[in-house]
């Protein structure tokens, strides 16, 4: 069996379920307010707590599958994903002027594997597909060009 970002939102979304059956249950059980809460009850919901992170692990999974997935930029060198062509590489590590990330390899050397969310169309009518960093550049410099924003098609949202 494959496993897609559908089946682990499908099991995110049954963990939510069954924690919010359990808190219910539990806020439900007869007795004082005052009383400490019976040891049953304790339990119970430390493990609708368990499943509520659960829940929140499978959605991140998710996530990073869809991540996974998505098409590369693919254009021949890196960008830093927030700021653009804004790297500098020295030693096999790549590092951002502007924030300070670094990459612990030649990110400007290789071809980007930053996922599509544009594409972009010159005044000819050439159409390139690239990340949100290759955009930015791309801005700056291609007069004329239509930018339009890739749908998030089967992106998983928590």
């Amino acid at each position: 069996m494959t496993v897609t970002p559908e089946h682990l939102t499908v099991l995110a979304s049954r963990a939510e379920a069954l924690t919010a059956e359990v808190l219910a249950l539990c806020d439900s059980a007869p007795g004082p307010a005052q009383e400490p809460e019976p040891e049953h009850l304790a339990v119970a919901r430390q493990a609708a707590d368990s499943l509520a992170g659960g829940a929140e692990g499978l959605r991140r999974a998710a996530a990073e599958l869809v991540r996974l997935q998505a098409r590369p930029c693919g254009l021949s060198w890196g960008v830093c994903p927030e700021h653009g062509n804004t790297l500098s590489s020295s030693g096999g590590v790549s590092t951002c002027r502007v924030c300070r990330r670094d990459w612990s390899h030649d990110r400007l050397g290789q071809p980007c594997q930053e996922p599509v969310t544009w594409k972009v169309i010159d005044r000819a009518g050439t159409e390139t597909r690239m990340c949100d960093g290759h955009v930015l550049g791309a801005r700056a410099v291609a007069a004329g060009a239509t930018f339009v924003r890739v749908p998030d098609e089967g992106v998983v949202r928590a």
